[in-house]
């Protein structure tokens, strides 16, 4: 919001400088008036002075005093006439359209905010002229040098101006405004001042319009192309007999190139046979106007061949009586043909590309009702007869209703003849077949005649499946950027609950459990694992948490889970559980899935408060099984389904898009974190798969969970004949004697993890930055056994340091710690790195294993 010095917002002018010195004027006429008089009448009491002076002096005392009324007068007159055309200035404060006057020396007097807004100025010193806001674009010179030319001239002047970037910004795509500019001289004042010769600017945004013609101009322009190869042929002329337009398959019969063909550059006259064009250019008065009239003739080919041929000629006139350019059918009648069988084969032509063209077609009347169809109009809205008599229904009753008073505008238009109808968007009126389905109408008038038969043909095209992969993409990107702040604060909280955490059990290992402080310890300890579980939540929503995933079987998963659900729900709730046959094995983490499931029991409990039925349904879903809940984003693969589905309240439309948000909820406060369904939506997305959500009001709630079917690799496959008892037992003496270097820009963090270390016996290396890393490196010549190291840190982050430590020691063994996942940072490693893992936040025990195991491999 801009605002001026004297704090001014809204629709207020920017700048407004005319008041000011107007009312600066009076004033000071008025003051001198009041000086004047009183010097005068205090000398004129002077007993010195010679009788002529006193004389004279009177007479300037009277003319001050004169002076005084005047000003007083011009006052009361000026404040009347500030005030005076308040409809013109309110017109020009709210306008659209950013507005800029400027005086003869090219100084601004006045500006609204809409252009305020247009230049990015944020106060009113940061108003510029409208050349210097097109100053700095190159493609905008030689456009404000006409128009700084026309404002000298004073004359008006109009340039649309296309520019790399939005005014005031270095960046934001390619925009267009139209820049009009034009004089305004004001009257002379009443005190006999010179009139005021001012200049006035009108900057309009109008890149969003040119996009739609662009749009439009396509999708008719095909349609045009259409026309040009029909298998009729097709001319216009205008009413001298110049031909304006002639189709390529007219063209053709002819002998003429069309890509030379120039409009009005040829004439009825050449090629049509002798006197035969008199017959096309005249009319029998203006009842033969609007009429379509059946012409044989023969035509002239370019190289003097007769082409004999029927017309089907029609000549538009407007309501003042002025005849328009011709519109004329051309079926050809060469000899040696079955006339009347060419005409069926071109009907029928016609017929099929009339019904074929993907975009739907129709003709309406002035009344507004449905004529001609073709057949992907009545494949979009379905019959459009009804009633007894077969009475054509109305256009504007298929859309809905919010929309049509818009349609009705766009067909009157038609009728009155206009061409500059803008497209109408509007969703389908009628039943679930049609609701929620979306249209783009373009409406071309036909005749401007006396209204009857068709006066407009519709175009329209369905664009619901365009709408809905906006919506879907708008969600996308609000999903994408709640995660990263997500991820980016709980990346935060893990440092500080480590520290919390670490210290705490640096802390317990020095009391004893009798010591009174011991309990209070426990406290602190536990509330901050309280608190990494939040964090855990809001990183799986964020898809940066660290997953474990194994090869599992969802029957078997949903079959341990029984006993906990079902004491989850309690008694009024009843718990089906349908498995399907033949399952195909999944790749996820199990106890992330068991979240999923429960945090879904949970919320489908509390949705029946009065008891109900809760489902949980499982099935293969090939690649060719149509689902109704599928999207354009979800590619065609083979999955495994997880159904929840409950009888409860449901979910209404409007809360819908928000349910898998962090922190919305519906629940009392106190009853909910609403971080569950976003927890579900994180997990289901890190794991490959998708989650959709239907739900009727009053029916109950389903959750579609989609995850990829596994296809098990030849290195599982080894893995699994190896067994659990191959793999190496985890060690319980956690002390050791090696040489660490620990890398950690979090200090807390530091130095809990140094003393945790030192404690085990290890002798501990600090360094605050991969920098420092690389410096305690080279002063303990490369003798140390394991690197434990952060990943995001300042000048030299983890995967970076490690090339670098490779460089010296190939074989050195590194352990990465970090608050988010480990596949968001392995991507960034050569590939085969070898590295040990430990996410935050973690504690002393955690930190002594995972270096044991480290050391150890």
């Amino acid at each position: 919001m801009v605002e001026t010095d004297a704090g001014n917002t809204g629709s207020e002018p920017v700048v407004d400088r005319a008041e000011k010195t107007g009312s600066i004027g009076l004033l000071l006429a008025l003051a001198l008036g009041l000086v004047g008089a009183a010097v005068v009448l205090a000398l004129m009491r002077r007993e010195d002075a010679a009788i002529w002076v006193q004389i004279l002096l009177g007479l300037l005392a009277v003319i001050g005093v004169f002076a005084l009324f005047a000003g007083a007068i011009g006052l009361v007159r000026f404040g009347a006439r500030r005030d005076g055309h308040p409809l013109s200035k309110a017109f020009l404060d709210t306008t659209g359209e950013g507005v800029v006057v400027t005086d003869r020396e090219g100084r601004i007097v006045y500006a609204n905010r809409a252009y305020a807004e247009l230049i990015r100025a944020e106060a009113a010193t940061d108003i510029r002229t409208v050349e210097r806001s097109f100053a700095g674009d190159p493609d905008a010179a030689e456009p404000m040098f006409r128009l700084a030319t026309a404002a000298r001239d004073r004359r008006a002047a109009r340039e649309e101006i296309r520019t790399l970037s939005p005014l005031g910004r270095s960046e934001g795509g390619p925009r267009w405004f139209r820049v009009r500019v034009r004089p305004l001289d004001l009257p002379a004042g009443r005190n006999g001042a010179s009139p005021a010769a001012l200049t006035v600017w009108q900057v309009a945004d109008i890149t969003r319009d040119r996009d739609e013609q662009e749009t439009s101009f396509q999708e008719l322009q095909q349609v045009v192309t259409f026309l040009d190869h029909a298998p009729a042929g097709f001319f216009s002329a205008d009413p001298r007999g110049r031909i304006t337009y002639l189709n390529a398959t007219l063209a053709d019969w002819l002998g003429y190139d069309l890509a030379k063909f120039e409009p009005g550059g040829i004439g009825l006259k050449d090629i049509v046979q002798g006197q035969g064009a008199a017959l096309i250019t005249d009319l029998n008065g203006p009842a033969d106007a609007n009429k379509t009239r059946i012409i044989d003739l023969d035509l002239v080919k370019r190289n003097g061949q007769s082409l004999p041929v029927r017309l089907m000629h029609k000549v538009p006139i407007s309501g003042t009586g002025v005849l328009g350019d011709s519109r004329t059918l051309v079926l050809n009648r060469s000899p040696g043909e079955d006339v009347s069988e060419a005409l069926r084969a071109a009907e029928v032509r016609f017929a099929r590309f009339f019904n074929s063209t993907p975009i739907a077609i129709a003709s309406v009347d002035r009344e507004g009702r449905i004529g001609r169809t073709n057949a992907p109009f009545l494949k979009l809205f379905g019959d459009i007869r009804t009633g007894e008599g077969g009475e054509a229904r109305r256009l504007v009753l298929q859309v809905a209703e919010s929309r049509r008073a818009d349609l009705s505008a766009a067909l009157e238009a038609a009728g009155q003849g206009r061409g500059d109808i803008q497209p109408i968007e509007a969703e389908l009126a009628g039943g679930e077949d049609k609701r929620h389905r979306s249209v783009r109408f373009f409406v071309s008038a036909v005749q401007e005649g006396d209204g009857e038969g068709e006066t407009a043909i519709v175009y329209a095209l369905e664009t619901t499946q365009q709408r809905e992969l906006e919506q879907q993409f708008a969600q996308s990107m609000k999903m994408q950027a709640i995660g990263q702040l997500a991820g980016g604060i709980a990346h935060d909280f893990n440092n500080v609950l480590t520290a919390i955490i670490g210290f705490s059990d640096l802390l317990l290992a020095s009391h004893r459990p009798t010591d009174p402080s011991f309990q209070d310890i426990m406290n602190i300890k536990q509330n901050a694992n309280r608190a990494a579980a939040l964090v855990r939540q809001l990183l799986a929503f964020s898809r940066r948490q660290t997953l474990r995933p194994e090869v599992i079987r969802l029957g078997d998963t949903l079959a341990d889970l029984h006993m906990l659900l079902a004491r989850l729900l309690g008694e009024k709730v009843e718990l089906s559980v349908v498995h399907g046959r033949d399952l195909w094995p999944v790749k996820a983490d199990t106890s992330q899935l068991e979240q999923v499931i429960v945090n879904l029991a949970v919320n489908a409990r509390d949705a029946m408060p009065n008891g109900g039925r809760l489902t949980i349904a499982t099935r293969n879903v090939s690649a060719d099984d149509k689902l109704a809940y599928k999207t354009p984003g979800m590619p065609a693969a083979d999955y495994v389904s997880i159904e929840v589905t409950d009888t409860g309240t449901g979910i209404p439309p409007d809360i819908m898009e928000k349910i898998f948000e962090p922190f919305f909820t519906t629940k009392a406060v106190g009853q909910g974190t609403g971080l569950g369904l976003s927890t579900v939506y994180g997990i289901v997305k890190q794991t490959g798969g998708f989650v959709y959500c239907s739900s009727e009001i009053g029916k109950g709630t389903t959750f579609h969970i989609l995850l990829p079917r596994h296809v098990e690799t030849e290195v599982e496959r080894e893995a699994d004949k190896v067994g659990p008892e191959g793999q190496q037992q985890q060690s319980t003496d956690l002390t050791g004697s090696a040489t660490i270097l620990l890398v950690e820009d979090e200090e807390a963090v530091r130095a809990f993890a140094s003393r945790a270390l030192r404690s085990r016996g290890y002798t501990v290396h600090e360094a605050g930055s991969g920098t420092e890393a690389l410096a305690v490196m080279e002063e303990t010549g490369g003798r140390i056994d394991l690197v434990v190291s952060d990943v995001v840190m300042p000048e030299l982050d983890g995967p970076s340091l490690l090339r670098e430590l490779r460089k010296q020691r190939p074989e050195l063994k590194i352990i990465f710690v970090s608050g988010y996942a480990e596949d968001a940072f392995a991507k960034n490693l050569p590939e085969g790195e070898s590295f040990h893992f430990l996410p935050k936040p973690f504690s002393l025990k955690q930190l002594a294993t995972a270096v044991k195991d480290a050391l150890a491999k």
